[in-house]
């Protein structure tokens, strides 16, 4: 059995929601947010490099122009991104050999990304490869869970005609992130109970959120997958067929007149074949800069502080400055973000935080703010 795992990074995400840090020419994932030295997608490949190489790689044996003995992470990994940042991602991830980098020429959604990097998987190894796919923006705290979840998700993938998502046990009923329902237990893999998926839900009000968590059935959407190429291919030709389709006809050339769906709406809410591991390894999607504060906050502090800040009575505060000589001094506030990056700079409720795509909206319609941008 198969037990090698090809994990691709999907790395064409702006991150306008981290403005004005994120920027078209620095997006989310080249950033570091946690206040080590690592970026976001420096610190995915880290992980995801682990889970490649050594001596299971020799098991696989689907492709005689390979010498699987030799193989290490780096060797297994891919990363699929959009034209704009690509020489971004080379520089960031300069040991990433070059064919494993895909560049979309246009974005195109998760969908595609999914489809291509499937279809040329299976071509260089096989469609019994095991894919799977992980945001470039995600923070887990606990490798060694993650690691033992992805080989169960990996044994999963292997054995059964299975979609597998990764569905995180909630720790609080939120309105931000999409919910799996697991139905019927399958079995057991690495010790994690797996389970078939009943139905996908997109971000619910805060009263479904509780009854959700009420009942123990429900895991958030992580947004990461594993399966087997053939699998996921064969049925994107059932319920994405305007995708997958033109794709392999016409390859990557096609890729701007290709519908923009997400993977959850275009395959993981029609496939009969999702399954769920729910799972509990220390986990955030970094949506917005209200995440810093789930990340670093402690009981001691009364605000989080990447910056150099003289404050009087002001609490609950993020507080951010790209710049270490700058200063940044706050009187009297409380429950604010404040960010200052080269000419620009940020204050912002944290319930409004969600509200700073539509500041985008207002610079991208005035060309004296196009270099903000």
């Amino acid at each position: 059995m198969n037990t090698l795992l090809f994990p691709v990074i999907l790395a064409g995400g702006k991150g306008e929601r981290f403005w004005p840090l994120s920027r078209k020419d620095r997006p989310k994932q080249f950033l570091s947010l946690d206040g080590s030295s690592r970026s976001l997608l420096q610190a995915t490949a880290d992980r995801l490099i682990e889970l490649g190489g050594g001596e299971s790689s020799a098991v696989l044996g689907v492709s005689p122009m390979s010498d699987w003995r030799t193989r290490t992470g780096w060797d297994s990994l891919w990363v699929i991104t959009s034209s704009q940042i690509a020489e971004g991602v080379r520089q960031q991830l300069p040991d990433l050999p070059v064919e494993n980098l895909l560049i979309e020429s246009e974005g195109r959604d998760t969908a595609a990304a999914v489809a291509w990097t499937s279809l040329e998987i299976k071509q260089r190894y096989g469609e019994d490869a095991i894919i799977g796919f992980f945001p470039a923006d995600h923070w887990i705290a606990d490798q060694k869970a993650f690691a033992h979840t992805l080989s169960a998700a990996t044994q999963l993938a292997a054995s059964t005609a299975a979609i597998v998502t990764l569905g995180i046990k909630p720790t609080f009923p939120s309105t931000g992130y999409g919910y799996i329902e697991q139905g019927e237990k399958i079995g057991s893999f690495n010790e994690l109970p797996a389970y078939h998926v009943n139905r996908f839900t997109e971000k619910p009000n805060r009263e479904t959120a509780e009854t959700f968590l009420s009942t123990g059935r429900f895991s958030w959407n992580s947004g990461m997958f594993v399966f087997r190429a053939g699998v996921v291919l064969k049925e994107l030709h059932t319920h994405a067929p305007e995708i997958i389709e033109p794709l392999e006809q016409h390859g990557p050339d096609i890729y701007p007149q290709l519908p923009k769906k997400s993977i959850d709406y275009a395959l993981m809410e029609k496939t009969t074949l999702a399954y769920v591991l729910p799972v509990d390894f220390g986990w955030d999607d970094l949506g917005d800069w209200n995440a810093i504060e789930r990340l670093l906050k402690t009981e001691k502090t009364p605000n989080v502080e990447l910056a150099t800040h003289i404050g009087l009575d002001t609490q609950g505060a993020i507080i951010y400055a790209s710049n270490p000589e700058d200063v940044v001094v706050t009187i009297g506030l409380e429950d604010v973000v404040i960010v200052r990056d080269r000419n620009v700079t940020l204050i912002v409720k944290k319930e409004r935080t969600q509200e700073i795509k539509q500041i985008l909206k207002i610079l991208q319609s005035d060309s004296r703010f196009t270099d903000l941008l």
